[in-house]
């Protein structure tokens, strides 16, 4: 015979939080290490941190001081907080909230808290439970915890957000030397992405800086849209025609890509430095890039100019 589950209101079992729920987590804190797969021990209640108390805090197996937070109840943002108040107060680097009801904001709250501290977040839900006339027992479940996953993927965004910033002040930089140099950069904004460009004064055909890690290039982007295809590939024809002038006067070979299974073309040149160099070096890189542009551009705006479009 299979006896049926219910669920017991959390009051009827632990009457106050503190006083019933609270105690009964002290006599079996082993419980909460067997659903997160840790041994917990020396398990002591309200301890101080600062100006407040913690629920619970208990040692890992290597005396690492473990703080629990309970709530039965719906999760809020003041316990979000303190939750993390009290890890930082006591130095701790494992905290676990034990909640009824786990909102989905702090599901992704702990989430991001995993992939973005060096310390280990648990988030679990409490349920009581009783088969048929059994007694009421407790019910936990892991809703989020930490992984090597979240951490390896917190690392990758950290990196990420690093990258943008540091390409927002290369290129910063760049226009700003670029200022005493050229006007043809003159009125655009530094940009967080791998290029910046303007006009070369057709539309469609774009004169362009690209950073990588350890390279740069000055580029002429032709792009003039969709549909365009034939168009992109017949400008750059044109321009391929004088390719000899072209290189002569540029003073070295160029790339030539018309970039087959793709609507747009370019014509490139290829620098040594890029935004991950040291940045006493980008000042050196940039006078580099500005002069090879402003070749570039003399020695394609004459053919550009004849182009019939």
């Amino acid at each position: 015979m299979i006896g049926k589950l219910t669920r017991v209101p959390l009051r009827e079992v632990w009457k106050h939080e503190a006083l019933d729920f609270t105690t009964w987590m002290l006599e079996n804190i082993e419980v909460v290490g067997d659903i997160i797969n840790l041994n917990l021990s020396n398990a002591e209640r309200e301890k101080s941190a600062g100006s407040f108390n913690v629920d619970l805090v208990a040692e890992d197996d290597m005396g690492g001081l473990v703080i629990i937070e309970n709530q039965l109840e719906k999760s809020n943002h003041d316990h979000l907080g303190k939750v993390i108040t009290y890890l930082t107060s006591l130095e701790a680097k494992t905290a676990i909230w034990i909640v009824a009801d786990p909102r989905p904001e702090h599901v992704r709250a702990i989430s991001w808290l995993n992939e973005s501290s060096s310390a280990s977040f648990y988030l679990l839900k409490i349920e009581a439970i009783r088969i048929g006339d059994s007694s009421p027992a407790p019910l936990l479940t892991l809703i989020v915890g930490p992984s090597e996953e979240a951490r390896e993927l917190g690392k990758k965004k950290k990196e990420l957000a690093e990258r943008y910033t540091i390409r927002k002040d290369f290129w910063s930089q760049l226009l700003e030397q670029s200022k005493s140099m050229t006007k043809l950069h003159s009125n655009i904004s530094p940009s967080e992405h791998n290029w910046i460009g303007t006009s070369s004064g057709k539309r469609g055909l774009n004169l362009n800086y690209s950073v990588t890690q350890n390279n740069s290039t000055i580029e002429l982007y032709i792009d003039r849209g969709r549909e365009c295809e034939e168009e992109n590939k017949m400008i750059f024809e044109e321009l391929h025609k004088e390719k000899e002038n072209i290189e002569n006067t540029f003073g070295k070979a160029l790339e030539w890509q018309s970039l087959e299974g793709k609507r747009a073309c370019r014509i490139k040149s290829v620098i040594e430095g890029g935004y991950r160099d040291e940045e006493e070096k980008w000042s050196g890189i940039h006078k580099n890039m500005i002069e090879t542009m402003i070749r570039f551009n003399k020695a394609l705006q004459p053919h550009i100019k004849k182009l019939q479009i």
